[in-house]
């Protein structure tokens, strides 16, 4: 019996995480919420009646009450430019936010089904956790299931009319900040090619390279850090920085997170931070760079470049 249910909800494992994860914002709580979805699956597998519904769908709506219930004592993970004030400064001195439970990036395969790059672009994953709980979870279940409002409603415990409302709410909110849920992202192929002409400005701390492939409206910011900086010129005024306080001696590794192309940053030799770039319409869109070991750990890096 219990092999027959690994079997069956096998295909469904990894769906299910990068749900929690949007949900939550933290791959290490999406893993926790994923065994305990399986978990309350395995032991109501004899009330499970596949004439209401599919085990895909049965599945979902474990795993997002589960969230749900996560949620009641979890506060949101956000990045700083969703909810500090921007910084105009480039030599503003750092301003930690240690207080606040950052969103973590998660590690991704390139060769993930466009579906899934897509939904987990860093920009909306962000932007989801402005979303109060309810309202993300609806918006997620209408999308990534492509429920009708009356089922998200029965797995929501909500109305019909309630979860309707919610999606508009949902959707207002993201076109506020800017986000399109509905976006896709750039083929990989497409994002590396930008990223690696980044990369060698980078290593060669050449900043009005780095300038030439920044969009106007870029963004780069460093959580746990409240500082973030918009527009190429405050971008380049911040590079100059790292450069003269931190030299020139830089290498990286090639990664992926959320769908992303990224790099992690070695300075003389030692492991300093992971970047994760957002390209649009073949310029960087946004850099999310992250300093923290439990996230140095998700991407398994060695803390030394020999």
């Amino acid at each position: 019996m219990r092999a027959e249910f690994e079997s069956a909800v096998a295909p469904y494992r990894r769906e299910l995480l990068v749900h929690c994860y949007r949900m939550l914002g933290s791959p290490h709580d999406a893993e926790d919420l994923l065994q305990e979805t399986l978990l309350r699956a395995w032991r109501a597998a004899d009330s499970y009646d596949s004439s209401r519904a599919s085990l895909r769908t049965w599945l979902y709506r474990i795993a997002t009450n589960a969230c749900l219930n996560a949620l009641e004592s979890r506060a949101s993970r956000p990045l700083p430019s969703g909810i500090g004030e921007r910084f105009d400064d480039p030599d503003a001195a750092f301003a930690p936010g240690f207080e606040v439970p950052w969103l973590v990036p998660l590690p991704t395969d390139p060769a993930a089904a466009a579906v899934e790059r897509s939904q987990l672009r860093l920009a909306l994953v962000a932007a989801l956790q402005l979303l109060p709980a309810r309202q993300r979870a609806a918006l997620i279940l209408c999308e990534a299931l492509d429920l009708p409002a009356a089922e998200a409603a029965e797995a929501l415990g909500m109305t019909t009319a309630a979860v309707n409302s919610a999606l508009q709410r949902a959707r207002a909110r993201l076109a506020q900040v800017g986000v399109d849920p509905d976006a896709e992202a750039p083929p990989p192929e497409e994002q590396r090619a930008v990223v690696e002409r980044y990369v060698a400005a980078f290593e060669r701390a050449d900043v009005a390279a780095l300038t030439a492939l920044l969009a106007d409206d870029v963004v780069l910011e460093m959580p746990p850090m409240w500082n973030w900086y918009a527009g190429p010129a405050n971008y380049a005024g911040f590079m100059d920085r790292v450069y003269r306080t931190r030299g020139s001696d830089w290498r990286t590794v090639p990664l992926w997170g959320n769908g992303e192309a990224g790099f992690a940053a070695y300075a003389g030799g030692t492991l300093h931070t992971v970047q994760l770039l957002t390209v649009s319409a073949g310029l960087v869109a946004r850099t999310s760079v992250f300093q923290h070991p439990d996230v140095f750990d998700l991407f398994d890096l060695p803390p030394q470049l020999r």
